[in-house]
């Protein structure tokens, strides 16, 4: 091709792409992960569903804090459309999804209908395993949601109530008694906010018992053993 001298080359004129011809992408789960693969595609030429049974966006490293009544839930728990409202190209689905379908591009939704996709991402997370010890669970709670914190805190603060009123010295002793199960990061942060609420928030509330007294806070693993009292 020949250029008259002065002429300059024009990039080629790219096809306008409308909404409804861009690209979907299902992103299921509103955590770490998927808000932030979110925020790198906020102004990518593609349609975004984020589908979670969920409405709020909760940072997890916290919730030892709300176990143990140091934080309220709100502090650790913020809208998802908040988080999300500067990413034009995304819409939120509250539903949980409970299955998909390859075939047909479609991921099936617990109230009923699908969310058809050309990408999909698996953001759902972890859940707690017992180790085929089923029968832990109703003794044991987990803590990845604000209901697994809130139930853990009501039993916390239920045990030292009931120890307060509770005239047998062995039973007070099983109620002053907390075993947790592993220790890592979340179990050790957890254990020492455990002895720190009763060593200073609850230390001058109980007048038949000293809550600074509890008997064990172990990890029965066989990693280390923690004592509060």
């Amino acid at each position: 091709m020949l250029l008259h001298k002065g002429a300059q080359m024009r990039p080629p004129v790219q096809p306008t792409i409308t909404p409804a011809q861009r690209q979907s992408v299902v992103v299921v789960g509103g955590g770490f992960a998927g808000l932030n693969l979110i925020q790198h595609l906020r102004d990518a030429p593609v349609n975004i569903v984020l589908g979670d049974r969920c409405n709020h966006h909760l940072f997890q490293p916290l919730l030892y804090q709300v176990a143990t009544a140091a934080l309220a839930p709100t502090e650790i728990a913020e809208p998802t459309r908040s988080i999300l409202r500067n990413a034009r190209n995304m819409t939120v689905r509250l539903d949980e999804p409970i299955g998909v379908e390859p075939a047909r591009r479609q991921i099936l939704l617990r109230a009923g209908g699908s969310l058809a996709y050309d990408y999909l991402v698996l953001a759902t997370g972890v859940e707690y395993d017992y180790f085929g010890h089923d029968t832990w669970n109703p003794f044991a709670p987990s803590l990845k949601t604000l209901q697994d914190a809130t139930e853990i805190r009501r039993r916390l603060l239920l045990a030292f109530e009931h120890a307060e009123s509770c005239p047998d010295p062995d039973l007070r002793r099983r109620l002053l008694t907390i075993v947790l199960v592993g220790g890592g990061p979340t179990g050790v942060e957890l254990a020492g906010s455990i002895a720190e609420l009763a060593r200073f928030a609850l230390k001058r509330d109980f007048r038949n018992i000293d809550p600074t007294m509890l008997i064990w806070l172990a990890d029965i693993c066989g990693v280390s053993h923690l004592t509060a009292s």
